[in-house]
């Protein structure tokens, strides 16, 4: 078959995806020091977009190499199980700074640890059924008139993703919401405390609120595209859009590593071990709690 450019762009996209993320696993992994609930989450983030990178290189050598509806049910299968899992591993995280700070005093508990684990076990239960879906009879390779803008899905396979994103991007939307009023109100309360509010505290307000800003609208500018296309979206249209709506969504998988984890300092001491081999004991790195963003 002739090579698809979209399918190239895919396919780079995906190797950068596994790569950046393999990174952050093998870090996690690497360092018992980071063994604690909001590591834990990045590092069920960081493994859905791993494996959402392998997919997508996986997805370009079967559909160049081994051309089989098997193999194709297999993969896209795959791929919706990861790309689930990092969406709802993104939710995990979001919930977990939001009880950071409306439950400071009792989240770091044994109760907190049930949480996390119990979310992630929901989150990767619900993804991997998503995922398992069309190699189990929810896909259009005998019906192509229940063909969505991505084959083999069926129009009510991708609605029903699309349904979920929808919920789970507003639910995201709702918790940040809350996560700016209670950082507002603490600046307040500090404000209150010290008859005044200092330019640090203002600054710091600030850059927390512009920080959750552009999480969220990353998020949602890499998503909702081609969520908004796959329901609207019509199987005879052509595959530009599809390719075009879908490469950005890819991105966010990209990003993740940059905004959860690369930002965090315990993480890049734990890079400067891993590849130097030795600290500079000097340099001081602060503990960062899941509220600091």
């Amino acid at each position: 078959a002739a090579l698809n450019p979209w399918d190239v762009m895919l396919c780079v996209s995906g190797t950068a995806i596994a790569c950046e993320n393999a990174l952050v696993v093998a870090i996690i992994c690497y360092s018992p020091a980071l063994r604690t609930p909001m590591f834990v989450l990045v590092g069920s983030l960081a493994t859905a977009d791993l494996l959402a990178g392998l997919g997508l290189i996986l997805n370009f050598v079967f559909q160049y190499v081994i051309r089989s509806e098997t193999v194709s049910l297999l993969t896209v299968g795959f791929l919706v199980a990861s790309f689930a899992a990092s969406v709802s591993s993104l939710l995990a995280i979001t919930v977990d700074r939001y009880l950071s700070l409306y439950n400071a005093l009792t989240y770091y508990s044994e109760r907190t640890v049930l949480c996390v684990h119990t979310m992630l076990a929901g989150a990767w239960g619900v993804s991997l059924c998503l995922g398992l879906l069309p190699v189990l009879g929810w896909n259009c390779l005998h019906d192509r008139a229940a063909c969505s803008v991505v084959r083999p899905l069926t129009k009510s396979n991708v609605t029903l993703l699309s349904a979920s994103f929808f919920l789970i991007f507003l639910v995201m939307l709702h918790l940040y919401i809350e996560i700016c009023k209670i950082v507002c109100r603490h600046a307040h309360q500090i404000a209150l405390q010290q008859h005044f509010l200092t330019a640090s505290h203002y600054v710091a307000t600030k850059k927390g609120v512009s920080t959750l800003a552009i999480i969220l609208g990353t998020f949602g500018a890499s998503w909702l595209p081609f969520a908004i296309y796959c329901v609207v979206g019509d199987p005879d249209y052509p595959s530009v859009y599809t390719y075009a709506t879908l490469l950005p969504a890819t991105y966010n998988s990209m990003i993740n590593p940059i905004i959860y984890a690369y930002r965090n300092q315990e993480i890049q001491r734990s890079m400067w071990v891993l590849f130097c081999g030795c600290f500079q004991a000097k340099v001081s790195f602060r503990s960062r709690s899941p509220s600091d963003v």
